[in-house]
């Protein structure tokens, strides 16, 4: 008969189940209770668990001192419990699973997991994030947002490409994606989020632009796995005539050997690769002669405020784009923000912008700015300005 379990973390870090085999079960500091917690931060009866109607568990808050804290919100009485529910006695912290009759008896409790000693303490723990079963959700059902952002020609300010730049829309988690990564770090789940934020990508251009060009991303610990290359594979399948390329972030491309055998695989399937964040660590010049990439995007931090930099910075940067050049990379500026940064831009020799002056990122509707003849007005201008001749006045 399937049950329940709390699960702890041991102080080697370890994690500890804890089956319930009886109900009611009682928590406390009270050496009688059925788990025993050795803190003064709890109460000798602290808390009860119940069996309700259904098969659900309702836990009962005994008048204790420090409080019974569900999904870190303290609990007035009684409340029913979910699976994956983070509880927390005084500040001990336990997460409660849902666990099959089979799982239950390997967990026969033993004496030692019985009294459970804590040091002293005022804080929470966090040891679970209460955020984990919506994140399960949302990767389960495959319930994210996408946005995308045009990428432009600097010859003719005409659309290139767009980047898919995923986004959080589900209650009680981020809608950033700096957030949600972090989320996904603490869950060990970053490769998965990311091959989510590609797939619902390709599947909104699938409906408004089926021919266009898509960067889209890839996180650094999903790199050179067989699953990364099956994600790629797929994305090709899903969506035959758009052409792909696929961004590597700066902290994988030292691999070169990988790179190497990345290239070969994705030119299988007919999908390019950039560069990503060029400049924010090292120029990586290395490898762009060792793995040269389709194109490399250079990180927004060289770029914001470079019409305002030093002539030596603009003369760095200049040189590095005639580097890209060379090993017949298409050199792209990310951040671009105003007309003088494209004009520095311009100057130095890239071929295509991405930033605020030159589209924001879109979503839903708001795609329909970006039809197939879009073009820049802002970096029109730029251009034109820079083309006309100087005044004699």
């Amino acid at each position: 008969m399937d049950g329940w379990c709390l699960e702890g973390v041991g102080a080697n870090g370890d994690s500890v189940m804890l089956p319930l085999l009886r109900f009611p079960f009682v928590v406390g500091r009270d050496p009688t209770c059925d788990l025993a917690i050795a803190s003064v931060e709890t109460s000798r009866h602290h808390a009860r668990f119940e069996q309700d109607v259904g098969g659900r568990l309702r836990l009962t808050d005994l008048d204790s001192g420090n409080g019974t804290f569900v999904n870190r919100v303290p609990i007035q009485g009684s409340t029913l419990l979910d699976d994956g529910d983070v509880l927390h006695f005084g500040v001990t912290e336990y997460r409660l699973r849902h666990a099959d009759a089979r799982m239950l008896a390997l967990m026969a409790p033993t004496n030692d997991l019985k009294t459970v000693l804590v040091g002293r303490t005022s804080a929470l723990s966090e040891h679970f994030l209460v955020e984990e079963r919506a994140f399960t959700r949302m990767l389960q059902s495959r319930e994210v947002a996408v946005a995308m952002q045009p990428i432009v020609r600097v010859s003719d300010g005409c659309l290139r490409a767009f980047e898919v730049l995923g986004r959080g829309c589900v209650a009680g988690l981020p809608d950033g994606p700096v957030a949600l990564f972090a989320l996904a770090m603490r869950l060990g789940r970053e490769a998965e989020l990311s091959e989510l934020f590609r797939w619902a990508g390709v599947s909104a251009a699938a409906s408004f632009a089926p021919s266009t060009t898509l960067f889209v991303n890839a996180h650094p610990n999903e790199m050179f796995k067989e699953p990364f290359y099956r994600s790629i594979a797929l994305l090709r399948a899903m969506l035959p005539s758009a052409s792909l390329v696929v961004e590597v972030h700066e902290s994988a491309v030292t691999r070169v050997a990988d790179m190497r055998t990345m290239a070969t695989r994705l030119a299988a399937w007919d999908v390019q690769f950039a560069y990503d964040d060029f400049g924010a660590g090292q120029a990586r010049l290395l490898e762009l002669a060792e793995a040269p990439p389709h194109f490399v995007k250079f990180d927004m931090a060289l770029i914001r405020g470079i019409d305002r930099a030093t002539h030596a910075k603009r003369q760095l940067v200049g040189q590095l784009v005639h580097i890209v050049h060379d090993v017949g990379a298409t050199a792209l500026a990310e951040g671009v923000e105003t007309a003088a940064e494209a004009a520095c831009c311009v100057a130095m020799g890239f071929d295509l912008i991405q930033g605020f002056l030159t589209g924001r990122p879109a979503m839903g509707d708001a795609l329909r700015a970006y039809p197939p003849d879009y073009a820049s007005p802002e970096l029109i201008a730029v251009t034109t300005a820079l083309r006309a001749p100087p005044s004699r006045d």
